[in-house]
């Protein structure tokens, strides 16, 4: 048995939060789809249930064999998973007379160790339309609000714990608390999972697995590739090859500065200026998903050439995260639809025979600075802001070229910078300039220009899933505007976008 904790996940929007959740307490966890059940339970010490758009009435609900898991192992079931356990075992779920969403107060708690340290009056979220009418054979209420009598009960002879609420959410006040009393005081596991403890850990898996091997990484200058490139390196030492690669797409100086960051921080890495190849071939291209498509096929292509430079490498090193890797599922219960396609994610090409090691699959973004932390990487590039992998291609709307980069760049560099001096840039999750395919009228000098647009964008996130624009300082917006304007040649107008993700996105292709 392991210090393991399954999420079942039932296609709630929360499901990921409750992971982070459970990863804030120092406890591994893992998400699974419902109809994808782990064969090896027994690595698994306790269960999460999350919730769901369905209702658990319809035909076609969720409907798991949970046989090997219920009375087997302790269980906390959430708002759909409560429901599920109430539907099926005795117990009655009906539609509420009145939508129960937003915020409610428990007006009744029973002592429970469940229920240690959280009060009447304690706030909670709700979300959902159906109710608990009658808890299942052998349910014991544990607590109430207002309007949900049944807000919270147990099944004591199988050791599950069922609430309305969603404990994952920020308005849940009190809801760390009550998943440590299951996880830790009920489940009995052990609060261990640390970035010291992940490091420890990794470096041996790495070790072991890799033993004298070679591995290639591509780094891309961002936090993720550099973490994975310091635990191989710490693993391996100089059996680790990292390629740099310059597709013409970064920002201003990007390629020079952290090709030399690299190799202060001790790592074997080759950078590679290919922007000419990459600019070539987007010629003419304005489609966003060609784009995309373009840039990761180009990169393969050069990755691969220089791959084969590196005598007898048996390994392809990737800095992909959990969330990247996570199989979500969807309301209609099968994969959930592609935005746009991601540059993280992709299977080589059948040509290069490399077996492929991640070191950070299972972390979060959050975690993987921490663990960064833990490793010594400079803050400086642990606190840099998310860059998109295809670059300022899907931030340039329309066609690529040479000129309009060279613009954006410039755009980019005053903004960026302007953050950074006025001590907002770490307010701030990911920031970034868009050049407009549009040219809009203005006056400079008593003539009339006809020039570039460029919109700015700043939000902030805790991993990009959802995001909200920043309310900067209109002095800075106002400063930082007459900058671009007054310093870069081609560009007479400057927006900021307000737009929240969802509905929009962060980039704008």
């Amino acid at each position: 048995m392991q210090n393991n904790v399954l999420i079942l996940d039932f296609g709630s929007q929360y499901t990921q939060l409750i992971a982070r959740r459970v990863r804030e307490l120092n406890i591994f966890c893992e998400i699974k789809p419902y109809n994808h059940l782990p064969e090896n339970l027994d690595e698994f010490s306790a269960v999460i249930l999350s919730g769901s758009p369905f209702s658990v009435r319809a035909e076609d609900a969720p409907h798991p064999d949970l046989s090997d898991i219920r009375g087997k192992k302790p269980i906390l079931a959430i708002c759909y998973g409560a429901q599920y356990v109430a539907h099926f075992s005795g117990g009655n779920v009906a539609p509420s007379k009145t939508r129960e969403y937003g915020r409610a107060k428990l007006a009744h708690v029973e002592a429970d160790p469940f229920l240690k340290d959280i009060e009447v009056g304690s706030q909670v979220w709700m979300s959902h339309s159906d109710t608990i009418q009658e808890l299942p054979e052998g349910g014991q209420l544990l607590a109430s609000t207002h309007d949900v009598t049944n807000a919270a009960f147990k099944v004591e002879d199988e050791r599950i714990y069922g609430i309305q609420f969603h404990p994952e959410v920020y308005h849940t006040t009190q809801g760390s608390t009550l998943l440590k009393n299951f996880l830790v005081d009920i489940a009995g596991l052990e609060q261990t999972w640390t970035p010291d403890a992940f490091v420890e850990t990794t470096v041996a898996e790495l070790k072991a697995e890799i033993g004298q091997e070679k591995v290639i990484l591509g780094l891309s200058g961002g936090v993720d590739s550099t973490v994975a490139a310091v635990l191989l390196h710490k693993a391996i030492g100089s059996h680790l090859h990292c390629i740099f690669v310059n597709n013409g797409l970064l920002r201003k100086n990007e390629f020079e500065e952290v090709l030399h960051q690299y190799e202060d921080m001790g790592l074997n890495v080759k950078g590679v200026d290919a922007s000419a190849r990459f600019l070539n071939e987007l010629a003419g291209v304005e489609d966003p998903e060609k784009k995309r498509k373009i840039i990761g096929r180009i990169f393969i292509e050069v990755f691969d050439d220089e791959s084969h430079k590196v005598e007898d490498a048996k390994w392809l090193g990737q800095g992909t995260i959990y969330p990247d890797r996570i199989e979500s599922v969807s309301a209609s219960g099968g994969p959930s639809a592609t935005i746009k396609s991601h540059h993280n994610v992709g299977g080589l090409p059948d040509y290069m025979k490399l077996k492929v090691v991640e070191p950070l699959k299972m972390l979060f973004k959050d975690e993987v600075r921490r663990v960064g932390a833990s490793l010594g990487i400079p803050d400086e590039r642990l606190g840099r802001h998310p860059f998109p992998g295809p670059g300022l291609a899907i931030r340039i709307l329309g066609e690529v070229t040479p000129e309009k980069v060279a613009i954006l760049q410039e755009v980019d560099h005053i903004f960026i910078q302007g953050l950074r001096e006025w001590g907002l840039y770490d307010q701030v999750w990911q920031a970034g300039a868009m050049l407009l395919p549009v040219n809009s009228v203005g006056v400079m000098g008593d003539e009339r220009t006809y020039e570039k647009c460029v919109a700015l964008r700043a939000v902030e996130s805790t991993d990009g899933m959802t995001a909200d624009w920043v309310n900067l300082p209109y002095d800075f917006l106002q400063k930082t505007s007459n900058d671009i304007i007054n310093k870069v040649p081609g560009v007479n107008r400057v927006v900021y976008d307000i737009s929240s993700k969802p509905p929009a996105t962060i980039e704008w292709e």
